[in-house]
């Protein structure tokens, strides 16, 4: 079975659906709070998909995510790239998406910033999937998930970004035009992947519909948007799991 582990730190508060999501699509999961993995870090060898959930991890102190990121960067970074040397996922949702780019794991130069309005934005939006590398994304094109968030507006510091996910408007194109773009990003990213297509950073919430009765209107499609998100990587996993099953026998 596809083993996940949920990364906890105080102020985390979108844990539960997350697990009870992945859960839902077949995967075993289990939940760590940062300061044990800090003690024994080698518990995260065990696991197949390293999963950074939404909510206000320590109250947001400084700026959204960074306390957490400097755990992740200065005790977990070594580990995590071990990790990662297997047919491993990462998935940083919202506030683990914040996570993700200021811990550096994304490796693409850019930052989070507050809402262009200044707002909480807490609502459906639509969005079109435009990197066919990344695992997470697989087989979608448009889809529509929630947001919620204060600080999800994306700025490009350097370089070209290719956006997994991007805003759209009505005509399904990509927009800077509110409140199509909860958040005013750049080139109207939602979300980001990796070059490897297996470290995935999202700002909308795929945990909060994966299931039929979480959408606001009447859902036609057999599979809401948010599962097929985490069937796709639980899927992905169980097809590469050799060599990482060979890990948990060594180690349990």
């Amino acid at each position: 079975m596809v083993r996940a582990l949920i990364l906890y730190a105080p102020g985390i508060n979108c844990d539960l659906e997350t697990k009870t999501a992945f859960q839902t699509c077949g995967a075993s999961v289990d939940e760590i709070p940062v300061k044990k993995l800090e003690e024994q870090t080698s518990k995260l060898l065990l696991y197949d998909i390293l999963i950074l959930p939404g909510g206000f991890s320590y109250g947001d102190s400084i700026s959204s995510g960074k306390i957490l990121s400097v755990y992740m960067r200065e005790f977990l970074k070594e580990t995590v790239l071990e990790f990662l040397k297997r047919d491993t996922l990462v998935l940083g949702i919202c506030n683990g998406f914040q996570v993700l780019v200021k811990s550096g794991l994304l490796g693409h130069d850019i930052t989070l910033a507050e809402n262009a309005n200044g707002r909480f934005e807490d609502r459906w939006v639509r969005l079109r999937v435009r990197n066919s590398r990344c695992i997470f994304t697989k087989g979608l094109d448009i889809i529509e998930l929630p947001v919620a968030h204060r600080g999800g507006r994306v700025v490009i510091k350097d370089g070209v970004v290719n956006a997994t996910l991007a805003y759209i408007d009505e005509q399904d194109k990509p927009t800077m035009e509110y409140p199509y773009n909860p958040n005013g990003s750049e080139d109207a990213i939602a979300g980001i992947c990796d070059d490897s297509g297996r470290i995935f950073g999202l700002m909308p919430h795929p945990e909060r519909f994966y299931l039929p009765i979480q959408y606001p209107g009447t859902w036609k499609d057999k599979i809401p948007h948010g599962m097929k998100i985490i069937k796709n990587a639980v899927d992905w996993v169980e097809a590469h799991t050799s060599l990482s099953g060979v890990h948990r026998i060594i180690d349990d």
